[in-house]
Formats: structure tokens, sequence, C-alpha cells
């Protein structure tokens, strides 16, 4: 075979999504953001003796590592993304990190209940003015993280490589027009790093009612009150990224309406589907390996065809099986 040949059904399994290195800017200049607020209230809480400002400069460096991880994780996907070491790339490198900052998020507001609690059960004074000032530049920083990462989260990629692989004879020159849908389309890590910018400025608004409210009202009991709330809403938030990043990490079927697309495109006749496996392999991405048993079996090409233009599709491997006693055993 000509070394030609062979290059033109050779292929990549680039599967990143199409503003990935948007992304990759955009949260690194968050991480920026974050850590310099974080310094910032370390060295004025140990200037100025609160505790509370160093307290909660140490809260902002855990989120300015969770969103370093996930820089990291776009600047690792993007590097090896060309590896062979990885079968299907490393477009599900931010899942794993988005896993990470879920875990890490988790963690946060298990720490923000515990002080919480503490503070209720043993009140401690609180400098109101000092606090507030600080918890308004605070939310005013994350507001602008915040709107830097709006425009990723909710922007889906809709750039696909439409790999076609079939057993045994193989049509490398199928490109369907695939798009990701709603759901595996979403970047998980995005969301991730918009998340922890979100718990801070949750935070910090919780932060601010509760310390009007003790200043004008003396209400100081709203403030650790408003620590409780803030941790069972950033909890519940956690929960749902480790649902979403850990079934795609366990390659669970990220879409069952574009699975039953699939099956409905192939069973035509009497063909029918015995295996299908979808999964994700990246932001808008999915892979497909589907069997098709037929007692008048055709080319893996035909079937490809009918996959043609179905959304989300960019790694698809079908078998076909030959049986020609399909319609009595049917019947049976």
């Amino acid at each position: 075979m000509h070394l030609h040949t062979l290059h033109h059904w050779q292929h990549e399994h680039v599967f990143l999504g199409e503003d990935h290195d948007r992304h990759e800017r955009r949260t690194w200049l968050v991480v920026g953001l974050t850590a310099a607020m974080m310094v910032a209230e370390i060295i004025a809480g140990t200037i100025f003796g609160s505790m509370a400002l160093v307290a909660d400069g140490w809260h902002m460096s855990t989120h300015a590592a969770a969103l370093a991880i996930a820089a990291l994780a776009y600047r690792f996907a993007r590097r090896h993304a060309h590896d062979p070491r990885f079968s299907f790339g490393t477009g599900k490198v931010g899942e794993l990190a988005a896993f990470s900052s879920a875990i890490i998020l988790a963690l946060i507001a298990l720490l923000i209940g515990y002080e919480s609690l503490v503070r209720l059960m043993a009140p401690v004074p609180i400098q109101f003015g000092e606090a507030t000032v600080v918890a308004v530049i605070g939310l005013a920083v994350n507001l602008a993280s915040a709107w830097l990462l709006a425009g990723d989260h909710h922007h889906h990629g809709h750039h696909h490589h439409d790999h076609g692989h079939h057993h045994a004879h193989e049509d490398h020159h199928h490109h369907g027009h695939a798009h990701g849908d709603h759901h595996h389309g979403a970047d998980t890590n995005i969301r991730a790093a918009y998340l922890h910018v979100l718990a801070d400025a949750l935070t910090s608004v919780l932060a601010i009612v509760a310390l009007l409210a003790g200043r004008f009202y003396g209400w100081s009991w709203l403030d650790p009150v408003m620590g409780v709330v803030g941790a069972l809403v950033i909890a519940q938030w956690s929960w749902g990224l480790i649902r979403t990043a850990g079934a795609t990490l366990l390659d669970a079927v990220p879409d069952q309406t574009l699975a039953r697309s699939v099956r409905k495109r192939i069973e035509v006749g009497e063909d029918r589907v015995t295996d299908l496996h979808l999964w994700r392999l990246g932001p808008g991405h999915a892979g497909l390996i589907v069997s098709v048993v037929s007692d008048a079996p055709q080319p893996p090409d035909v079937y490809k065809q009918r996959l043609s233009g179905i959304e989300g599709l960019s790694h698809v491997t079908v078998e076909v099986h030959a049986c020609p006693n399909h319609p009595q055993r049917k019947a049976a």
C-alpha cells in the first residue's frame, strides 16, 4: 500500500470544543483576578488585624486553585490533542478537571457551613463597616469574573470532526453536518469555573445583606445564618457538577434522544441494532459504536449514510453481521 493512500485513510482524534482557546484565555484572566483579590485580602487583614479578612482571603485561595485546575486542563488538552497515547483524544480532560473542581466546591461548602455553625453558637465581634467595604469589593471582582465566563458558559461549541469508521469495510470520506446539541455540547470545565466564581459572588451578596442587617438592626445572628444558607446552595451546585462530570467520565450515554435517533435511522426493514455504545468525547463531540444484524446485510457505508447529519456524532464505527434466520427468530 502506498504511503499517501495510507494517510488518506488516517485521521486525527481532536475532539476539543470550538471555543477551547477562548475558554483557556478567559479562565487564566479570572485566575489572575481571583488571586489578586486573595492577596489583597490577606495583606489588608494582616495590616488591619482583621481575622475575617485573612480568613476570606484564604477561602478565595481555594477558588483560585480550582480555577487554575480548569485553566491547566485547557492547556494540557490543547498541547496533547495529537498525542497517540490518548485513543480518543483529550476532549475529556476538562471533565476530569470539572470533577476535581466539584470536589473542591463541596469542601468549600462544608468549611463555610462548619464555620458558620461555630459562629452561630459562639458569636464573635464583627466590624461591620470594614467588612462591608471588603465584601462589596469582593462582589465587584466576582461579578467581573462572572461576566468574563458567562458568555463562555452559555455558548456551546459547534465545531466537529466527523470520522466514519466501519468494521471490515470502512469509509473515511463521510463528513456529516454534526453539531453538538444543548446537552452534550456544553463545556463542563468552563461551567465548573463559572460555578466557583458564582459561589464567591453568592457568599459576597449574602455577607453584604447580613452585615447591613447587623449594622442597622443589630441582627448579628444573621451573618452565620447566611453562611449556612450559602453553604447549602454551593453544596447543591457541587452535587450537580459531580453528577454531570462523573457521568461523562464513566462514559454514560450523553443524550437519550440522540441514541433513539441513531437506532431509528439504522433500523430500516429487517435491519436491527443489537449493540449500541454512545459516549461523550468532548464538548459537542460524541463517539458511537453500533452493531447491526440483518437477514440482508448492506455494506457498512450504507448504514453510515443513514446516520448522515445527526447532531453530535464525531467518531462512528459500524459493525455488520449477517443473520439469514433473523425473520424466523423474530416471528418466534
